[in-house]
């Protein structure tokens, strides 16, 4: 067997039985990387002598026994908002690029203690305000199932990556969509846990209410798993949740027998496309030969998500933003006529046009005499998204639906209208608004040949719910 095409399991497995080693791995990655970046620009910094060194440490401990973990010595790849100390950490901007922090992000410790081995940072939307990977400072990422296409966003290097088997799973963050879009686009498993889950310590923010941190991996197995990992209550973040029911694993069961799946009527409406729609209701089909039990019901409220999201993350980004400035790291502007000419300066030439509109917009709701009319209102508007699903999880254990309205838009097409691209979140972004825990995973192509994702949607703190479900269609395919 090819070790790319081990799941991170399967890898960790056959490096404790000895069939292969940490640094084969790593070596075998870092070969595909050499192949394929040139066309994919999947990552922004790979360091490669460090990756050998750490694998070559790592693999050391697993021999003598130190190291037995479900993903000791396995390749992985970390989107570039995730502080990592000792490497270049830019969030795709020119703002960011040359900071090198001195401390890495809680979710990237906990994979290393449990002896993963980190490859690089991967390509995102800067600061994460994209839907498509193309508003990165460093070029564009290409989606490894049909280069002419976009892998998605903001976390469109992560999936990527993990598509063209650049790596064997990879870390992305979600603040309305940013893991299941490019995982659905790329053919990909993603999942954004319940917020607080993850630790958001070192994660650099772009919507703190929103964002979390979750895995995009190559299956069902590998998600649960990694989670299980990412999992901890961490007092350095005020939002962090102490769960007791964080073994994921033990969810990944065959069996959906009495589950009640409700599908939304509002997500197959005007919009959604004809291919897309088939694919998703075909998998509602196979849950339920499961012994799920289906029903559609209406979800309310869904045309106000957009607007809601877009007032809310834009305000939030505009205050998160407000700490580049050009004095304490980062770029700095070479010629400026004092203090507030350098402010401006630096910001005008370090950040990128997609990034200054969400800031402009987040500044104007947040001004005074607008406040109550779109921020305020908008927060109100979140909480009866909450209450909608809150009234939809009385009747049912999961949400299914579909990712996006489409599969990969080609390259070039959505930059030149924002507001197609922000209807594109339109599935995704309530998710975020009411803190719940979503999942994408693949449930066919496109005539095409582009994945189709199938988003399955839980109850706060109902991750388990999902992974059984996500893994009982997952197996019912591959007997396909």
């Amino acid at each position: 067997m090819d070790i790319l095409s081990y799941t991170a399991v399967e890898l960790a497995k056959a490096i404790k039985e000895g069939k292969t080693t940490a640094v084969e791995a790593m070596q075998a990655v870092l070969d595909r990387i050499e192949e394929k970046e040139q066309t994919i620009n999947a990552y922004v910094t790979v360091d490669r002598e460090k990756a050998l060194k750490k694998a070559a440490a790592v693999q050391q401990k697993i021999e003598a026994g130190e190291l037995a973990g479900p993903l000791a010595g396995v390749p992985v790849a970390i989107k570039d908002n995730m502080c990592t100390e000792g490497m270049l950490t830019t969030c795709s901007s020119k703002i960011l690029n040359n900071f090198i922090p001195t401390f890495s992000a809680e979710a990237v410790l906990n994979l290393e203690k449990a002896g993963a081995v980190l490859i690089g940072k991967t390509n995102m939307d800067e600061f994460a305000m994209g839907s498509t990977t193309e508003t990165s400072a460093y070029g564009v990422t290409r989606n490894p199932r049909n280069t002419e296409h976009v892998p998605g966003g903001s976390s469109g290097g992560s999936a990527a990556a993990v598509a063209a088997e650049e790596c064997f799973f990879a870390l992305g963050s979600d603040t309305g969509g940013s893991i299941r879009q490019p995982a659905s686009f790329c053919g990909v498993v993603g999942m954004k846990p319940t917020y607080g889950t993850v630790s958001r310590y070192g994660l650099i923010a772009y919507g703190s209410s929103l964002d979390q941190i979750g895995p995009l991996t190559k299956d069902v197995t590998d998600c649960a798993t990694v989670l299980e990992i990412l999992a901890s209550h961490d007092s350095k973040d005020s939002t962090s949740v102490e769960r007791q029911d964080t073994d994921f694993t033990s969810a990944l069961k065959r069996d959906v027998k009495g589950m009640r799946i409700g599908i939304p009527r509002d997500y197959f409406g005007e919009g959604l496309d004809p291919e897309v729609k088939d694919a998703v209701l075909s998998a509602a089909k196979v849950l339920k030969e499961q012994g799920a039990i289906v029903e559609e019901f209406d979800l309310s409220l869904v045309e106000y998500a957009i607007p809601t999201y877009y007032t809310i993350a834009a305000a939030e980004a505009s205050s998160n933003l407000e700490r580049f400035d050009g004095i304490k790291y980062g770029y700095r502007t070479q010629e400026f006529a004092g203090l507030h000419n350098m402010y401006k300066k630096t910001r005008s030439e370090g950040f990128g046009a997609e990034v200054k509109r969400r800031i402009m917009l987040g500044s104007f709701v947040l001004s005074s005499g607008y406040y109550d009319a779109y921020y305020l209102k908008a927060l109100r508007v979140k909480a009866l998204i909450k209450k909608a699903f809150n009234d939809a999880f009385a009747k049912y254990d999961v949400i299914l639906g579909p990712v996006a309205p489409t599969t990969a838009p080609r390259l070039g097409k959505s930059l030149s209208d924002p507001i197609k691209m922000y209807l594109g979140d339109i599935y995704t972004i309530s998710v975020n608004l009411a803190g719940l825990p979503g999942i994408s995973i693949p449930c066919g192509t496109d005539s095409k040949g582009l994945p189709i994702g199938l988003q399955l949607i839980g109850d706060c703190f109902c991750e388990k719910k999902l992974i059984q479900t996500a893994y009982t269609f997952e197996q019912s395919r591959k007997g396909e």
